[in-house]
């Protein structure tokens, strides 16, 4: 009887103490976890089933490693806003799958993707060939965006947080230099100053960085 009060006690403080987590951890959709993510909801849920299944062992013994996953989690969170190459080495970054109707078959094996999942997502947005997407990107959550030649293209950030994106200004068929030419056509001399670019509509989108007080 006194482990079950034990036990019920612990499943109370548990739930708000998670809850709380959580709720710091910021709001999340299922598919948008990140790897650090997914980890931390792991080795929590795994911290809290031990806390439970050894009701002789102190509290304070899984209490501490879940503040300790949350502050991991934080700490990875602003290094992810101030870092775009930390962002790719965590989360990894869009893959082209299909281009101009045509499927990369290098980029599918590169990202260990089959056909299967592939028209499977691909039906599962009414797509029926191939040869109507312009462009499909494999997010780092592992879901299909697919763009349509009659609807919107796709918006690829051509600088993030100052850094140039080689890897999208090739896929819109330019060059670094290219990119920097342009900058410098707008009044904008060094991209280490940009907050956010991108190609529209056959112009350049800029946003410089706010400056700092």
């Amino acid at each position: 009887m006194n482990d079950l009060l034990i036990i019920s006690y612990r499943t109370v403080l548990l739930y708000i103490l998670i809850l709380f987590v959580l709720r710091v951890m910021g709001k999340r959709e299922v598919g948008e976890l990140s790897v650090i993510d997914v980890v931390v909801f792991v080795i929590m849920a795994e911290v809290a089933a031990f806390a439970l299944d050894s009701p002789d062992k102190k509290l304070i013994m899984s209490i501490v490693p879940i503040i300790i996953l949350l502050f991991i989690q934080l700490l990875s969170s602003y290094f992810s806003l101030k870092s775009k190459k930390f962002r790719d080495l965590v989360d990894g970054d869009p893959s082209v799958i299909i281009r101009d109707g045509i499927i990369q078959e290098s980029e599918m094996r590169k990202q260990r993707y089959n056909l299967d999942d592939l028209f499977q997502q691909l039906r599962e947005q009414q797509i029926g060939s191939v040869k109507e997407v312009s462009f499909a990107f494999l997010e780092p959550s592992g879901n299909l965006s697919v763009f349509k030649y009659e609807g919107t293209q796709p918006v690829l950030a051509l600088i993030t947080d100052g850094v140039i994106q080689s890897r999208h200004v090739k896929i819109i068929g330019k060059t670094d230099q290219w990119l920097v030419d342009e900058l410098k056509s707008n009044g904008v001399n060094d991209s280490a100053h940009v907050f956010y670019c991108s190609f529209e509509k056959a112009e350049l989108v800029i946003q410089l960085k706010e400056k700092s007080h």
